[in-house]
């Protein structure tokens, strides 16, 4: 069955607007617990969250959600995306839940699930909740009703595993950091891990009151690290998202570097330390630049639809460890489950380290393709799919750019908008080709 509710990331809208609701928040935290119990007699599930102030409402809807279809729940309070899906698998609990929006502003959030292993769960496992929250509630008696308790050291164990994933003798003494947690679920977890590795630590992004998540600060707004960085001289800067599954890094001359770059890093990194690295996977966002420069070190690259589940997915089937996004989701399964912001820092800082060269040194070579994507609102039933004009410029451009560009023209997962994407050699190409393209949306 075609999903109702779930994007590509979980389910996600504004807060007050279906379904971000407390009414189906309940319905959707019984008819979860409805699905595992399928399975388990007596479910335990994890539920994390970001610092969003409307946190605190659907926690509670999916609490009294879970308890009522007989599920338990462990609380942990403000935790990083993958920390949840860490402890979830560490714990050996049944579920994970994420109350987040990611990268979205605070008037947004969403709800993402982990298996009980810390990975995304199917389009089939999503499809059997939606059919269960179409279908009839059925309450449990006060005998079997739900607990709830809270994990009080969640960030301490978060901060345990993260420093665990990197070389016992890795140190970071000598290099001062910027660390920018965009007023999100990483503000009290990032900063500790990077110091107790022995970095000098500045934080910005790391006060939240509710409202202020991603506003101005972190992975989607980095130009505050940029100036963090070059004003205090700092080594490096590394920016995470509001849910810490996202990384950008800065460096001190204030260059800054994004998922793709950070991908190239880390295939090449294990490539000079002996370590075979058959393969990357990509998306179809993934720079033309850094699949060639990966293709001339002879490591193949696999492009998946847009999306790190899907990412994760195309992984799993061909038995390799990294992949990645642009955006600065990056998964090494041999590290972590899930895409992981500061564990992906750490193995960026960890390659700086060992090879005694800076970051900048390590991309040496790699000549990015520009690429310029404009994201249009179309007005409300307009089908994209059967603009005749988009189509044919779009076949213009296609014969235009040959084969030293491309042209991506898809649906967002997680907005209500299109979004365009030209990559050519040149920008002035890529921005006047995109531009195009979007006025025959507008």
């Amino acid at each position: 069955m075609s999903r109702k509710y779930f994007g590509t990331d979980g389910i996600r809208g504004t807060v007050g607007e279906a379904p971000i609701t407390p009414d189906f928040m309940l319905r959707l935290g019984h008819a979860v617990g409805q699905v595992l119990r399928k399975t388990e007699r007596r479910p335990t599930v994890l539920i994390g969250k970001d610092t969003r102030i409307s946190g605190y409402m659907i926690e509670s809807a999916l609490e009294a959600g879970f308890a009522s279809a007989g599920v338990d729940v462990v609380l942990t309070g403000p935790l990083p995306t993958p920390g949840v899906a860490y402890l979830t698998r560490a714990l050996r609990l049944d579920l994970g839940v994420v109350i987040s929006a990611s990268h979205n502003p605070f008037a947004d959030n969403g709800i993402k699930f982990f298996s009980a292993r810390g990975e995304k769960l199917p389009d089939a496992w999503e499809s059997e909740v939606e059919t269960a929250i179409a279908g009839e509630q059925r309450w449990v008696g006060s005998a079997e009703l739900g607990r709830a308790r809270r994990l009080d050291d969640a960030s301490g164990r978060y901060v345990e595993f993260c420093k665990s994933t990197c070389s016992n003798d890795l140190s970071l003494r000598g290099l001062s950091i910027v660390v920018d947690a965009a007023h999100g679920a990483a503000y009290h977890v990032a900063p500790d891990v990077f110091h107790e590795l022995g970095a000098e630590v500045t934080s910005i992004g790391c006060r939240p009151d509710g409202f202020n998540i991603n506003a101005g600060f972190g992975a989607t707004a980095p130009q505050a690290l940029v100036d963090a960085v070059v004003a205090g001289g700092a080594d490096y800067g590394i920016a995470l998202d509001g849910d810490g599954d996202r990384l950008q890094v800065v460096d001190g001359a204030g260059r800054l570097y994004n998922g793709d770059e950070l991908l190239y890093v880390l295939a090449t990194a294990r490539l000079d330390h002996g370590l075979a690295v058959p393969g990357v996977v990509g998306t179809l966002m993934t720079n033309l630049g850094i699949e060639q420069a990966l293709r001339g070190r002879g490591i193949d690259v696999v492009r998946t639809s847009v999306g790190d589940r899907y990412v994760l997915e195309e992984l799993l089937r061909r038995g390799w460890q990294l992949g990645g996004e642009g955006s600065g989701h990056l998964l090494a399964l041999d590290r972590h489950t899930t895409g992981d912001g500061i564990v992906s820092a750490l193995m960026v800082l960890e390659a700086v380290v060992r090879s005694g060269r800076p970051l900048a040194d390590l991309l040496a070579g790699v000549d990015l393709f520009p690429q310029t994507l404009i994201n249009v609102r179309l007005k409300p039933g307009a089908d994209w799919t059967a603009n005749r004009a988009l189509a044919d410029r779009r076949a213009e451009i296609d014969r235009e750019l040959g084969a030293s560009g491309r042209v991506l023209i898809r649906p967002s997962g997680t907005e209500p908008v299109v979004r365009v994407m030209v990559e050519a050699r040149d920008a002035a190409q890529s921005k006047r080709c995109a531009e195009q393209l979007a006025a025959t949306l507008a």
